[in-house]
Order: C-alpha cells, then sequence, then structure tokens
C-alpha cells in the first residue's frame, strides 16, 4: 500500500454537498465551498479517499484525491472552477504550477463551463492533466452519485468541444 505524505495541504472537515442537490440541482446554485466539495464527493464516490483543502491560502488546490493502488494511484490535486466564462490556458498553468509545487503525480481541473481549445492543447501538452467540463462533470454525478443535476449556464462563443481521442 502507498502512504502519501499530506502534510503540505491544510484541510477542512468534510460537508456532505451531495445531500443539497436533492432541494437545488442546479449547479450554479451551490456556493463555491459546497462546490469543492461536491466534486471532491465525487471523487471519493468513484473509490479514491478524498479531502476539501481549505478556501483561503490554498496553493491552488481545491481538493486532494488519493488512489492508494500501488500500480496505478497516485496523489492527484483538484482544481474546482465554479464559472459561467470559460476556462482558459492561464487556469491550465496554475494547475502545472501548483502540481510541480506540492509534488503532484496527476492533476484535474473541473469545472461547471467549457474550456477553450488553447487549454485543451495546453493540458495534453503536460501529459498529467484531466480536463472534465460541465457536461462530463453532469455525467460523473449522474454515473457515481446517481444524482439528476443542471448547470445553467449559456455556452460562449470560445468554449471549445474535448479533442477526441
Amino acid at each position: 500500500m502507498l502512504i502519501f505524505d499530506l502534510s503540505r495541504f491544510a484541510f477542512v472537515e468534510g460537508f456532505d454537498a451531495v445531500a443539497t442537490l436533492d432541494h437545488r440541482p442546479d449547479l450554479m446554485d451551490m456556493g463555491h465551498g459546497e462546490f469543492e466539495h461536491l466534486v471532491r464527493q465525487v471523487f471519493e464516490a468513484m473509490g479514491m479517499q478524498g479531502w476539501t483543502t481549505t478556501s483561503s491560502n490554498d496553493d491552488g488546490v481545491d481538493a486532494v484525491v488519493v488512489n492508494p493502488d500501488p500500480f496505478v494511484g497516485g496523489l492527484t490535486i483538484v482544481q474546482a472552477k465554479h464559472y459561467k466564462n470559460v476556462v482558459g490556458v492561464n487556469h491550465i498553468r496554475e494547475l502545472a504550477g501548483a502540481m510541480e509545487e506540492k509534488k503532484a503525480g496527476r492533476g484535474i481541473l473541473v469545472t461547471t463551463s467549457w474550456f477553450t481549445a488553447g487549454g485543451y492543447q495546453k493540458a495534453n501538452e503536460h501529459g498529467r492533466m484531466q480536463l472534465v467540463d460541465g457536461l462530463n462533470l453532469t455525467f460523473l454525478i449522474k454515473k457515481h452519485l446517481d444524482k439528476d443535476v443542471l448547470i445553467s449556464v449559456k455556452r460562449p462563443r470560445n468554449a471549445a468541444s474535448p479533442p477526441q481521442a
């Protein structure tokens, strides 16, 4: 079993954001902190261990998730962007910097919105990042938490579709 040094992070006590979805299925009705807890809970429902970080002085890390499998596991930092506007290259660079600083093997950027084409390209060039847009987030919530949610955000003109593998 792998042991990870989590002392580089400041965590808060977990909050059950999933329970609030029964009353407010629109993710844009959540507060930013609630959204960060929800994102952590999605990864926990996928079988990982997870922690939400403090909202101030978090060094660009909103959550930390760990897959303890010794062959494919590792420490992943998560940024959760509760945004209406498109997420671009600068956010990808911020995640790359946080990954380096925290010595994380992987990084995941989750948003209620979309990414730019340049954002997808930069994440692909980096090689250890996963981008989750609003459409994929609603899919993951349905699949792993069995909740039907929506995101009431109009698609910006400069939003790109994920590249095909």
